[in-house]
């Protein structure tokens, strides 16, 4: 299979087409793999204002005082979903339960260390910090291949 990438300014949306002299096996599984790529946007409030959240901004997700927030590292905003729903939104995007209450963007992790015993001490990209549960210890040491 050859593969080519014509870049165009003038391009206003991607088009993807695939040539061939007839319908194959790997034919279905790109336009498959293709098709799936779904874009996952949130939406986020704060101040009265909905935002649509990139996924990859989002540093972490919480839930405190019965609502869920995501941070990015500008701000902080309020979800209108439970924790286990973005979790499952953003499982394919790099996100990792450390606790009952928190995921984080794996990607936005910039330490993570282990000389806490029994836990972990997450740094993200913002320099903030998260633990991870005792719970998830080993959870994230096989997700991280530690």
């Amino acid at each position: 299979m050859k593969i080519e990438i014509e870049l165009d300014e003038n391009c206003a949306e991607t088009k993807v087409i695939i040539l061939a002299n007839k319908m194959t096996e790997e034919i279905s599984n790109v336009m498959q793999i293709l098709s799936n790529t779904n874009v996952i946007e949130l939406i986020g409030f704060n101040h009265n204002t909905a935002t649509f959240l990139n996924p990859a901004d989002i540093l972490r997700i919480y839930a405190s005082n019965g609502k869920v927030f995501a941070v990015t590292d500008n701000e902080e905003y309020v979800l209108r979903l439970r924790l286990y729903e973005a979790e499952e939104k953003l499982k394919d995007k790099g996100f990792v339960r450390i606790s009952n209450s928190e995921i984080i963007n794996s990607k936005k992790a910039k330490k993570f260390d282990l000389n806490i015993t029994g836990t972990i001490c997450v740094t993200l990209s913002n320099k903030t910090t998260s633990y991870v549960s005792r719970r998830y210890v080993t959870k994230i040491k096989k997700a991280l291949g530690i």
